[in-house]
């Protein structure tokens, strides 16, 4: 699904990333970890197409194409998608015609059929009741005085609503209470299947108590330093990144 190969990317001229190696096979979910500038928001964003996440050398291949000249639009056309760890605000945009607007975009640039306005009323308050997304919340401007914890379900809904081959959620878990991150975390297992995948970014643990990861790997100085299973992420919970990976740090 994904093959990250010696990426290395700069950030206003600074290196980043610095030979990222990462495969995340179809059907499977991979855990980054990694302390505080190691590169795990860079990874999310250059994964995305966001401007001045400037690509030096290596290659981002999403379902056997190289992406690395592709715009944003057309990654998420092929079925790619961010949760963001800190979700905007858009006054004037209500969250429904938001979420209709991107359904529908998609369904065009896909070739496909766009979902009329009965069938899409349906299709989102089926999504938003698993969710706890109220109505009240899908009329309100788009994250407009949303709390922390709607914010982050608001980003769930449009994943599930999208259904990518790839969902990215770059620190979903922040800012959440443990209810807020078990519904958060109900959503990303609903939609696990064969032909879908996650990379999930976080600082914690306790999202992967919730999230199975088939693999979690440390990214510290901008590149893999340690792959293992999930009790990795405990070992790092409880030792901390200089015990577990030393100098990498």
């Amino acid at each position: 699904m994904l093959e990250i190969e010696d990426l290395h990317v700069t950030v206003a001229d600074k290196p980043i990333l610095k030979g990222l190696n990462l495969t995340v096979p179809a059907g499977e979910v991979h855990a980054i970890m990694g302390p505080n500038g190691a590169g795990k928001s860079t990874t999310s964003y250059t994964l995305a197409g966001r401007e001045g996440y400037e690509v030096t050398s290596g290659a981002i291949r999403f379902k056997g194409e190289d992406i690395v000249d592709l715009p944003p639009e057309e990654r998420a056309a092929k079925g790619m998608f961010l949760a963001f760890q800190s979700p905007i605000e858009i006054p004037g945009v209500t969250n429904m015609n938001f979420l209709k607007a991107a359904v529908s975009s998609q369904a065009r640039l896909r070739g496909e059929k766009e979902p009329g306005p009965a069938e899409f009323l349906k299709m989102v308050r089926a999504a938003a009741k698993t969710l706890n997304v109220s109505e009240d919340m899908l009329k309100r401007p788009l994250n407009v005085g949303f709390s922390g914890g709607e914010k982050k379900r608001n980003e769930v809904l449009q994943m599930t609503l999208l259904k990518p081959y790839l969902a990215v959620l770059d620190e979903t878990d922040s800012g959440l209470d443990i209810d807020a991150l078990k519904l958060v975390a109900q959503g990303v297992n609903a939609l696990r299947s064969p032909e879908r995948s996650f990379l999930v970014i976080t600082h914690y643990q306790r999202l992967l108590d919730y999230i199975e990861p088939d693999v979690v790997h440390i990214l510290a100085g901008g590149r893999i330093v340690k792959s293992g299973d999930k009790t990795l992420a405990r070992a790092l919970e409880d030792h901390g990144y200089d015990a577990v990976i030393g100098k990498a740090a």
